[in-house]
């Protein structure tokens, strides 16, 4: 049950509707830095996963129910869907070398299912490039080495670009010395942290990577965000094309959720995000314009300092380990673009597992089937690891032939083909 004040609040919110939604128009949009809380979540399931829309990158309102039975949603070879990210980077001062990088990273989102990382996020690169404040066509360079460890500046680059240069140092190093540890400052948004630990894990390494982010997350007690979304990505190889892929934010929810309520009208749990006064809200609009979400595990009571503290955790050693910009001094990041650098930093680690005991993949497959074979709560929502959620996803894309964009990402791209002079999309269905 709700209680008094609660309702109070709802009330409020439903007889200002109107007020609030001109007020999330007039202030500035909430960054969005990494709005996928990858992996596994405590609230997902297959049936879920399954049912997830696309949605468009611009901070519009969602299409009613209604609106959404009459329009046919596009589908989209995930081939033709590279083709078309790689044209827009062609197109925006980006070498075909580092376009190709970008598109696969984006396209590898949508066939994944964390939509908010891939089509989604396009146009907030291609208005960074425009605008020079990210570097399309250069390489990063390595300032400091050791047989283990290496510190990367990636001179302002794209994220993958950046990524992918360092998570194979790590690799080269972790195959040689049996672990490599990467550092990277002058970073950009690097899209899912999962796509640089499985680049490791297809090596038949562990590996870990976090990315700081824009300040999104209120700590414990304050009123004000100081730390990002920071999420961070472990993956582990088992036999047989099994694995265990943990891609999650370090806050509550990611903001791509919130951004999806508030496009869909509907109100957001309790306990995701606060308002500008401290309070937890289940208002969409509110939610997305102050721009405060709650860590991990949400208030102090249900132990979100742990949140908080793992999203520190992450800032350091991004951070403050590689000497970019931190906390709240990372510039915000919207849909339209920035007008300064980033300057994220992110961490890159792989690990070889032979190193250590004999046997890692046959123990991490053991564990895998003892936790899937767990009797679950309802039968129809069977106990999952992390990763299975994401290969659930990439089967209904196989089987269908390719991924299922709603009119409004249809339109955004339709735009992006205009302004770029790319051929558009091309679709199955």
């Amino acid at each position: 049950m709700l209680c008094q004040k609660q309702q109070q609040q709802f009330r409020c919110i439903a007889l200002n509707a109107s007020a609030l939604l001109l007020y999330s128009h007039k202030n500035k949009p909430l960054p969005v830095e990494h709005s996928v809380l990858g992996g596994f979540s405590n609230d997902y399931s297959l049936a879920q996963q399954q049912r997830r829309n696309l949605y468009t990158s611009k901070f519009r309102m969602a299409p009613t129910s209604e609106e959404n039975k009459s329009k046919p949603i596009g589908l989209v070879a995930i081939d033709e869907t590279r083709r078309f990210m790689t044209d827009c980077f062609l197109k925006s001062k980006t070498s075909p070398e580092n376009s190709k990088a970008m598109a696969d990273l984006l396209a590898e989102a949508d066939y994944r299912g964390h939509f908010s990382h891939g089509m989604n996020r396009l146009e907030m690169y291609i208005n960074d490039l425009h605008k020079n404040s990210t570097d399309g066509m250069c390489q990063p360079e390595i300032l400091n080495e050791t047989p283990a460890t290496a510190w990367v500046d990636g001179k302002n680059g794209l994220g993958a670009v950046v990524g992918n240069f360092c998570m194979d140092i790590a690799i080269k190093k972790a195959k040689q010395v049996g672990v490599g540890v990467v550092a990277a400052k002058r970073s950009n948004h690097y899209g899912i942290a999962g796509w640089y630990t499985m680049r490791a894990m297809k090596e038949g390494l562990i590996g870990l990577s976090g990315t700081n982010t824009s300040p999104l997350m209120t700590p414990s007690r304050s009123l004000e965000p100081a730390l990002g979304t920071n999420p961070i990505s472990f993956a582990a190889p088992a036999n047989n094309g099994d694995s265990f892929v943990l891609d999650m934010a370090t806050t509550a929810v990611a903001v791509g959720k919130i951004e999806i309520q508030r496009r869909k009208g509907e109100k957001i749990p309790l306990g995701w995000a606060y308002d500008e006064q401290g309070n937890m809200t289940t208002d969409a609009n509110l939610a997305f314009t102050s721009g405060c979400l709650a860590p991990l595990g949400g208030n102090e009571l249900t132990s979100g300092y742990k949140g908080y503290g793992l999203g520190a955790m992450v800032e350091i050693l991004c951070g403050i380990l590689s000497g970019s910009l931190y906390s709240n001094k990372v510039r915000k990041w919207t849909h339209v673009g920035s007008d300064a650098e980033a300057d994220l930093g992110q961490f890159f680690i792989a690990i070889d597992p032979n190193c250590f005991a004999p046997g890692f993949t046959d123990r991490q497959t053991d564990m895998n089937n003892i936790l899937r074979n767990l009797k679950p709560v309802d039968p129809s929502k069977p106990v999952l690891v992390a990763g299975d959620p994401e290969r659930e996803h990439m089967e209904k894309v196989d089987k269908e032939g390719g991924v299922r964009y709603t009119p409004n990402q249809i339109k955004t791209c339709e735009e992006l083909a205009k302004r770029l002079n790319i051929p558009p999309l091309k679709f199955n269905s």
